[in-house]
Formats: structure tokens, sequence, C-alpha cells
């Protein structure tokens, strides 16, 4: 024990068995994610699904945004037959990752051109399953780990996230480009063996719930205590916190839908596409990430949420350039890094703000509420992207995304203030 202390921290991360399979783990959760957005509405839009339907099927996403119903169930009852034998987490995590493949696999037989309501429902089921996955996974790194290994954990998941999306953006655009849609989505179900094999080799938590007789009354419990604990703390603020989260990725989530159906109608091939906006522009979001963090650490959190709403908000204007001056793969690149790299610094700063709203007794539940709250909105108001587009063009509609900053900035401002007069407030020695 002794010896693994002194052992250097980066050496640490590498042989950790518990990272590696976070790692592992974190890749099985970033897989489905474009394969049910992002990616999937290039394939629609190729076969020349219109750009109103594209928008539509976006919502097929939003079970990452309502999974905080089903969380706290999780928590509290078994998984069907792979409980008794993995136990309660990891019987749900292999579970909902031989869904996501068997969901990716029927997908890949659809024929989106002429029966594309055969897409739609085995989207939702994936969209379901993979969001079922992330919920079950944030429980097992939770219950784990110590807290103070909680910032390793996540950064390996974070990292294995990033790798997968990189598979699931780039590796299928290939794919798709060079062999056909269907062997891109084949291989990306065969993918989901990497965290079905992390799920079989995971330690399975000892602490789990045990229902009692009148079981459904603590269930009930399981929805309500985090919730009321959440308001006692945040008080009459808590609207105002709640409504920062809804509209801090609004702009990303209602442009993210037409970026890649731009990109094909201004003419761009696959393989550029996933040149630029997947092996590119992951580095450069990686190098945003890291400047999130250090902007939070060195400026401190609410200058950094600032920043970053207001940069994500206005980087939507490249997308905007782009759209006005035509297939130019130079813009293409330029409004790839601005948007991956605001994007990145963003997504840190919200992440920093949404753990220093949840208690450590219930963070798992809170946490889904709070990451299935912040999507909402935007994956709503995506659906009716296409329609924008249709109706006034790619310039003004990713002009108007970059207008969202406006009250972004203005929410922020106005917790940044109610958060400082809270710490004074909490520094001021009580009357004797």
């Amino acid at each position: 024990m002794q010896a693994e202390s002194q052992r250097p921290s980066k050496l640490r991360f590498f042989l950790d068995r518990k990272l590696a399979l976070m790692l592992a783990l974190g890749f099985s959760s970033g897989l489905p994610f474009l394969l049910v957005f992002s990616t999937q509405s290039a394939w629609l839009r190729e076969v020349g699904v219109s750009k109103e339907h594209i928008g539509l099927m976006s919502w097929v996403a939003l079970a990452y945004s309502f999974k905080f119903l089903w969380a706290p169930l999780l928590d509290r009852y078994d998984a069907p037959l792979l409980g008794r034998w993995l136990g309660r987490r990891r019987g749900w995590m292999a579970l909902t990752q031989v869904g996501v493949a068997l969901c990716l696999a029927a997908m890949a037989f659809g024929d989106p051109a002429n029966n594309l309501p055969y897409t739609i429902v085995f989207a939702f089921a994936l969209g379901f399953c993979a969001a079922t996955q992330d919920i079950i996974i944030d429980g097992w790194r939770i219950a784990i780990a110590p807290p103070e290994q909680q910032g390793e954990m996540s950064a390996a998941s974070q990292v294995g996230y990033k790798f997968a999306i990189l598979c699931a953006g780039a590796g299928a655009l290939y794919l798709a480009q060079f062999v056909s849609w269907r062997a891109a989505y084949l291989a990306m179900a065969c993918l989901m063996i990497v965290g079905l094999g992390a799920s079989v080799l995971a330690p399975e938590p000892k602490a789990h719930i045990v229902v009692r007789p009148g079981g459904h009354l603590d269930a009930l419990a399981a929805y309500a205590d985090p919730l009321r604990d959440f308001f006692s703390r945040n008080g009459r603020f808590a609207l105002l916190f709640l409504a920062l989260l809804a509209i801090y990725r609004l702009p990303d989530f209602v442009s993210g839908v037409m970026a890649n159906p731009l990109y094909i109608d201004l003419g761009f091939s696959k393989a550029e596409i996933a040149n630029v906006t997947k092996l590119f522009g992951f580095w450069v979001g990686l190098g945003g990430i890291f400047a999130g963090g250090i902007a939070v650490t060195r400026f401190g959190l609410m200058p950094s949420l600032l920043i970053g709403g207001i940069a994500a908000s206005a980087s939507h204007l490249s997308l905007a350039a782009l759209a006005a001056t035509g297939a130019d793969i130079k813009m293409l690149t330029l409004a790839v890094c601005v948007e991956n790299f605001a994007g990145g610094f963003a997504g840190t700063a919200l992440i920093a703000f949404m753990s220093s709203l949840t208690s450590p007794l219930y963070a798992a539940a809170q946490y889904a509420l709070l990451s299935s709250l912040y999507a909402l909105p935007g994956k709503i108001l995506g659906g009716f992207s296409g329609f924008a587009v249709a109706a006034f063009g790619y310039p003004a509609f990713f002009v108007a995304t970059s207008c969202i900053g406006i009250p972004v900035a203005l929410i922020c401002l106005a917790v940044w203030r109610v958060q400082a007069r809270q710490a004074a407030s909490e520094q001021q020695p009580e009357p004797a």
C-alpha cells in the first residue's frame, strides 16, 4: 500500500484497475451519442431525408434529458436476468450495453430513404438504452471510488468518451464513405464489446439500497428526497440556477442538428467532414476542455462560466460565415476550430457548475436531474431547427442561435452576483 501511495500520480493513472475500467466504460457511454444524433443526421441528409424531418429526428435523443425519471429505480432494483449473476450495477450496465449493440445492428439494416419509421423506432430505442447506460455508469463511478479519487475517475471517463466520439464520428463517416452506412453501424455495434467486457470485469459496489416490504413508498422517497434537498439548500435562488442550466448550452443543441446537413448541402464529402470535424476538431475540442479546466482553477467558476457561455454562442457566427462563403475547406476548418474549442471550454465550466450544485448525499439522482435539464430545452427546440433553416436559410439560422448568448450572459451575471452574496454572508462572523 505504501509503495502504491508513493507511485507517481501520472503512472498510477494508467495502472489503477478502476481507472482503466472507467476509461472503457466512458468509451461505451460516448459511443452511441453521435450515432443517434450528429452522425445519423449526415446519413439521413445524404439519402434525401428533408431538413424538417432531420430536425424532428433529433428528438430521439430526448431520453438523455428525461433519464432522471427512471434513474432512482436503477439504484433500488436489480436488472432482469443479469442482476443475479453480475450484481445490481454491473447487471444494469451489461444489459443496457447489449441493448445498445442490438439497436445499432438493427439500425444498420434500416433504409431511411424508403422506410423512415423503422429507423425512428430503433433510434428511439437506442436513445433509451444509451441514456440508461449513462445513469448506471455514473452510479458505478460514484459508488466504487472514494471522493478523493472522483476527479481521476471523471477524467478517465471523459477521455474514454472523447475517443468514442472520435470513433462514432470520424470512424463511422470513413466507413460510410468507403464501404457503406450499414458497415459503419455494424462496426459501432461490435465496439460495444469494450464496455461489455469492462462491465464483466468491474468490481460490484458492496453498498446497495435494500427494498423492504412496502418498497413502493421507499421508491417514492427516492424521487422526493433529492428534490427536497436541492431546493432547501438553494432556497429562492434554485429556479435561477435551473434557468441558467436550461439555457446555457441551448445554442449548441439547436445548431448542432443542422451542422452536418450544412456541410453536406455545401458539397463537402464525408471524408472531408470526418477529417476536419472529427479528427482535427477532436484535438481542438480537447484543448478547449483543458483550457476550461485551467480557467476554472485559476480564475474561478463563475468568470469561466460567463466566458464559456458567451464564447460558445458567438462561435456559431463562424458557421454562419461558412454558410455564406460556400464550400471553402479553410473556412470549414476555421469554423470547426472556433466551435469545438469554445464548446469544450463551456462544457467543462458547466460540469463544474453542476457539480457545485450537487449534494454528496444525493449525487447520482441530482446529477442525473441537472444533466437532463441542461439538455432538454435545446433538444426540444432542435426538433424545429430544420423548419427554421428551410424558412430563413443557414446564415440567418446560425446568427439567430448565436444571439441566444445574450440571455445566457445576463443570467450568468445574475447567478454570479447571487453566489458572491452567499459567499460573503457565509464568511461573516456570527454575532456573539
